[in-house]
């Protein structure tokens, strides 16, 4: 594989405030991504200007012509992959891999990036990084800038023993205990006339994710909840139309999907019930931290964002 065909990009849809725009984009620069592509999910003119100043950024306003419809799609799940579709057809060629992941997602090497993806095989289309998530360091004794994360293991029946034994009340209904996605994300070879991105996956005219390989040194870092008012802020939203929403399934045959967890415990113990919860499986309490260690899931940060951002955004 040539120096080229190794360059990698990312495209993301988003709507945050320019701050953690700045952080997400700071971050994958400093680890070597040659593009990033941020379709601003709202009319932010102040991220667009500062964005645009960037030579390896691409920034692009979704409002107005950018649709072809008269109207813009109502599910935000939608607007990504059809902008990832258009970063892929249209933006990308200067790019090998284009990784297609969310603003609260950053990823996390231990090695290069472009040198593992230029060891993949010519067959490999896709690539899959594994998420870990973020744990509130909230009232915790943990380093000032350190953020704990638990991993899961990706066989699916010892995940689900190892939830269990990590997350007594909860873990019988939790996939490895995480509250988003345990998929991950994909990076997709560049250079193909008919793929359309999923937010999991991607289709190669009608084959998913051809010769697919795991990418085990890069793990994906979620920032899903950093701490209980940040959670709960978020809450409402993502049970209807987000990641806990009804009409995902559950983790397991016969289990509870997240929404019906969700509002089981809310409606039978009300706020108390729903701190209860975030404190079990969301805060990096010693005891959480301790078990997470003994299944060898525990991870341990300093993503160091904000002089990422200074770095690269400077006032």
């Amino acid at each position: 594989m040539t120096e080229d065909t190794a360059k990698w990009g990312i495209v993301s849809t988003i709507k945050a405030p320019l701050e953690e725009i700045e952080r997400f984009a700071a971050h994958h620069l400093e680890l070597g991504a040659s593009r990033l592509y941020i379709y601003l999910d709202d009319d932010n003119e102040t991220a667009f200007k500062s964005l645009k100043k960037h030579p390896k950024i691409r920034v692009f306003r979704t409002h107005g012509d950018h649709w072809r419809s008269k109207s813009r799609p109502e599910k935000h799940q939608v607007r990504q992959t059809a902008n990832a579709r258009h970063a892929y057809r249209r933006k990308a060629g200067d790019v090998g891999w284009l990784a297609h992941i969310d603003v609260d997602e950053f990823l996390w090497p231990q090695r290069p990036i472009a040198a593992q993806l230029a060891e993949l095989p010519e067959t490999c289309m896709v690539a899959r990084v594994r998420p870990i998530e973020a744990l509130s360091a909230q009232g915790q004794d943990l380093p000032e800038g350190v953020t704990c994360f638990k991993a899961m293991t990706n066989d699916r029946k010892a995940r689900q023993r190892e939830s269990e034994a990590i997350y007594p009340t909860y873990g019988t209904h939790l996939n490895g205990g995480f509250l988003s996605h345990v998929a991950g994300k994909l990076f997709v070879r560049t250079g193909h006339a008919d793929v359309a991105f999923r937010i999991h996956n991607a289709l190669f005219g009608d084959e998913m994710n051809p010769g697919q390989q795991e990418l085990p040194e890069i793990e994906l870092c979620h920032l899903h909840a950093t701490d209980y008012a940040h959670w709960l802020a978020h809450y409402r939203y993502r049970l209807e139309q987000g990641v806990y929403r009804p009409d995902l399934k559950p983790s397991r045959a016969g289990g509870l999907t997240m929404h019906a967890l969700l509002t089981t415990i809310e409606e039978s113990e009300g706020e108390a019930g729903l701190r209860a919860f975030f404190e079990e499986v969301c805060t990096a309490t010693p005891a959480l931290r301790a078990r997470l260690e003994a299944h060898g899931l525990l991870r341990c940060y300093a993503l160091d964002l904000d002089a990422k951002r200074m770095r690269h955004f400077p006032v």
